[in-house]
């Protein structure tokens, strides 16, 4: 099995010479490159040369920050899978890193088997948070008004009434389709439902789609 490729960034040459050593020695992760703000990580990224599977993603940087990285890999539809790793939990910072496509975030105080567990899960396409982020998430959505959903949220969601695949909506809106899982997630979550006819049973019922 090929090992999952990395790309890590961050402003903090220290905090990069960390990480590159959490996975040195493990034939099942590769560091292929290193960024110290979001612009590099973009053109790294976009490199010919490599592959990037997972990009381990600080936030705040001096010129092009974190979620701006995100949000034009997301543009470039890169097929990286995309894990925040940063100090902050607040959610000024969750959020907008969520909703720009991130997979995960997890904060730089874990422990290094959970940040090897978080990769693993990232690369699969299975959303990763650590337990203070999911508490600041599911307390900021939790003050919302019920069924307040995002632009692209409803996007998704009219796509999903009309029977588009979560392949089909990636490819309509121009993003991955583990965005598309990420955006139909927060979506349960506001909709209080479990699965994609609920929600779209849910919608209609509060007005978001119009009536049958």
């Amino acid at each position: 099995m090929s090992p999952i490729r990395l790309l890590i960034v961050d402003d903090h040459p220290v905090m990069r010479d960390g990480l590159r050593g959490v996975f040195a020695g493990d034939a099942g992760f590769e560091v292929v490159g290193e960024a110290g703000d979001g612009a590099e990580a973009v053109r790294q990224a976009q490199r010919t040369d490599i592959r990037v599977d997972v990009v381990l993603m600080d936030l705040r940087m001096p010129g092009t920050g974190g979620v701006e990285a995100i949000l034009r890999l997301r543009e470039l539809n890169h097929p990286a899978r995309i894990l925040v790793l940063t100090t902050f939990d607040a959610d000024r910072d969750v959020l907008p890193a969520i909703e720009a496509g991130a997979t995960g975030y997890l904060l730089k105080d874990a422990p290094r088997e959970e940040l090897i567990r978080a990769v693993r899960a990232a690369h699969a396409g299975q959303p990763v948070l650590s337990p203070s982020v999911a508490g600041t998430l599911m307390g900021r959505l939790g003050v919302r008004e019920p069924g307040t959903l995002s632009p692209r949220e409803l996007d998704v969601l009219r796509l999903v009434a009309a029977g588009a695949t979560n392949q089909a909506v990636a490819r309509e809106l121009h993003v991955s389709e583990a965005t598309i899982k990420t955006h139909l997630t927060h979506l349960y979550t506001k909709l209080g439902v479990r699965d994609r006819a609920a929600a779209v049973a849910a919608a209609y019922e509060r007005g978001l789609l119009g009536r049958n």
